[in-house]
This record gives C-alpha cells, sequence and structure tokens, in this order.
C-alpha cells in the first residue's frame, strides 16, 4: 500500500495531450480542484507528452527522449498530479522500466514514486471534502485499464462521486472490460475495439445513468464518439469537470 505525503503547499500539473488538445475544461478543472485547497499549482509549458504512444508500439529509445524530457521539465521535488490513470502508469510503473539500465536509474524511480493520479491526489493527500450544489442525477463510472490494473485508484474515484449528495452511482455491468481504445489499439485493430466499444456503451445505456463519467480523456472521447454515432442519449464527461460543476455551481 503506497504511503501518502502531508498536504503540500505547491504540486506540479500534467496536463496530458488529450485534455490540452480535446478536454482542456477537465483539464482546468483538475487544476482548480488543487488550487481551491490551498495548493499552488505549477504548469510547465515545456511539458509534451507521457511517451506512452511510442513505448506501446515498440520504440523505446523515443519513448526515452520523450521521457527524459519530462524528467527535466518537473524537477522540482514536489508531487506530479496527473488527471489520467493512463499517463500517471506510464510515469510511475513503466519509466523505471524504461530505464531500468540507466546509470540514473535511483533518479528516475524518485521522480515516478512523485506521481499521482488526479483522483488519488485528491482524495489520499488533500483529503478533500465535497460539498453538492448541483441536481439530482444518475451516473455510472467507466475505469481506464490503467487506471484500475496499474494505479489502483477506481475507487479513490468513485469515493469522490459518493460524497456528492445529489449523485447516485449506479453500477456499470463488466465493468473491468476495456472500452477498446488503448492509444495506437483503436487505430491498428478498428474492428476488434469497435466491438469492444459497442460492447461499453451497451453496459451505459443498460445502467439506467443519464452520464458516464471517466478519469481518462482516451476513453471519454472512444465511448462518446461511439455513443454520438448509435445517437445513445447519455452524456459524456471527465470526473475533474464534473466535481467543479457540482461544487461550483
Amino acid at each position: 500500500m503506497r504511503n501518502y505525503p502531508a498536504k503540500p503547499d505547491r504540486a506540479y500539473y500534467f496536463g496530458t495531450c488529450l485534455a490540452d488538445l480535446f478536454y482542456p475544461e477537465a483539464g482546468m478543472a483538475g487544476i482548480k480542484l488543487i488550487q481551491q485547497q490551498g495548493v499552488k499549482v505549477i504548469f510547465p509549458s515545456q511539458q509534451s507528452c507521457c511517451g506512452q504512444p511510442a513505448y506501446n508500439s515498440g520504440f523505446p529509445a523515443e519513448a526515452r527522449a520523450v521521457a527524459r524530457k519530462q524528467m527535466d521539465v518537473f524537477y522540482k521535488d514536489c508531487p506530479i498530479v496527473v488527471p489520467s490513470g493512463s499517463c500517471a502508469g506510464m510515469m510511475k510503473h513503466h519509466y523505471p522500466k524504461l530505464f531500468e539500465n540507466d546509470p540514473y536509474i535511483d533518479d528516475i524511480r524518485a521522480f515516478s514514486e512523485r506521481v499521482y493520479e488526479l483522483s488519488e491526489f485528491l482524495v489520499n493527500v488533500l483529503k478533500i471534502e465535497l460539498e453538492d450544489k448541483g441536481e439530482p442525477i444518475k451516473v455510472t463510472w467507466h475505469s481506464s485499464c490503467h487506471a484500475m490494473r496499474e494505479m489502483k485508484i477506481t475507487e479513490d474515484s468513485k469515493s469522490l462521486i459518493r460524497q456528492l449528495k445529489n449523485v447516485e452511482l449506479l453500477d456499470l455491468e463488466n465493468e473491468y472490460e476495456c472500452c477498446g481504445f488503448g492509444g495506437t489499439f483503436a487505430v491498428k485493430q478498428p474492428a476488434l475495439s469497435g466491438a469492444m466499444v459497442n460492447d461499453k456503451v451497451d453496459y451505459i445505456r443498460q445502467s439506467g445513468a443519464t452520464r458516464v463519467l471517466s478519469g481518462d480523456c482516451g476513453c471519454l472521447m472512444n465511448i462518446s464518439g461511439a455513443m454520438d454515432y448509435r445517437k445513445v442519449p447519455v452524456a459524456s464527461q471527465h470526473l475533474a469537470e464534473f466535481i467543479w460543476e457540482r461544487t461550483n455551481g
């Protein structure tokens, strides 16, 4: 079990490519939730990708080059908060593997130990308490594979939703199943990816929820695209944006 530090006075924020390009409201909501707890957020403008696309595609040298850039940019000794279980999993668990023969492996492990997924950070480090100001709503939860299996923070995300008194969290059948995105997997295996996301959409529709939440923009993009294509009347939203709207209405 991870040992969590005391509440810091400052924290880095790793925005992620998909939040930057497709879900900026989600990225900003995560920043504002941290700032609201009295923590200064540092957002280095030189940050880029975590390196996962290259790593998963079999290009370790290219992935190392990208990863080194992030380690150079996020050099201060303070937490690195990531609004994505996928990117957080790459930086926390795969950087040490990617650099296992590097002479500076101890520094790389120390870097990875500073990485936290957003909901994990809000719950276990900031110990955030939420006051719901929204109307009653029924939602369901999709956890990305990396958030569930690598970061193991699904219950942290759900505990935040359960703090919201007017929000009913409905179970999602076969929640443990992948939505089929998987980054480049969706491009390389479109038929298989499409079948997987169609199953996920069926489960979401059957849940009775009017909104599906997730902590990963890649999953949201995949699921919402499939729901739009099939004209399924269920909205999708990143957890950070949902919480910010509910607590600052």
